[in-house]
């Protein structure tokens, strides 16, 4: 692995509903010489500022564009409905893409769920972004499918959601270039994966040999005595 100078800043770039204060704040005890500097990022931006060497590594969503990336998944979310808090659907726990046959489904341009065919009626015109279509849920608009951390990352009073089963999911991941995972790269997949600052950062030590036994001290033989 390549080094990196003490001091240098690890630039770490995140989309939206992603939150790396706990890995962050983990760093900054460790490692309080090495600075790391966060970058919010669009979606659709995030893996091409990792190639373009805008940053170091980015916590973005799958799938996405990896070419020239190297990607390790480190969670997956639950696919939720978000609507208005007077729909009839907020009388079900959880929604199906059958209970979305009929009403008119909001697909941002911006959306990261891999729909083979998203449910619902399509709206005649995709909003441009997902606060967008949020404003457009509230305003009576359609309803919007995303995963729950952008329902609760643009939460409103006069809005809810409901998990949607049978589903696509988004997967969080760590990407960096291939080839190239420094010391930083390495130490913050550690932290992520909850290894000790002691840790052999998943290598196997090596192996300890066995100490010699001492040889057993041979025991005199008895003497026999004469008989009188």
């Amino acid at each position: 692995m390549t080094g990196s100078a003490v001091g240098t800043p690890f630039r770490l770039a995140y989309v939206p509903g992603v939150t790396p204060a706990k890995w962050v704040r983990i760093w900054t005890e460790r490692l309080p010489e090495s600075p790391l500097d966060l970058s919010h990022l669009t979606s659709a931006d995030a893996a091409t500022a990792v190639r373009d060497r805008q940053v170091d590594a980015a916590l973005l969503r799958m799938p996405a564009d990896r070419t020239g990336l190297h990607a390790i998944p480190l969670y997956t979310e639950t696919t939720v409905v978000v609507i208005p808090k007077d729909h009839l659907l907020t009388a079900a726990d959880t929604l199906t893409p059958a209970d979305l046959a009929d009403e008119l489904l909001l697909h941002p341009l911006d959306d990261t769920l891999p729909w083979p065919h998203p449910p619902g009626r399509p709206a005649k015109d995709r909003p441009t972004t997902t606060p967008d279509a949020v404003e457009l849920v509230a305003a009576g608009i359609g309803l919007l499918v995303v995963p729950q951390s952008l329902a609760r990352l643009h939460h409103r009073r006069d809005l809810t959601y409901r998990p949607l089963e049978d589903a696509p999911q988004s997967q969080v991941a760590l990407a960096w270039l291939e080839n190239e995972t420094t010391d930083p790269i390495d130490t913050f997949i550690g932290i992520i994966r909850g290894r000790t600052p002691n840790s052999t950062r998943g290598r196997a030590p090596a192996a300890t040999p066995p100490k010699p036994r001492a040889k057993p001290t041979p025991t005199p033989p008895r003497r026999k005595q004469r008989r009188r």
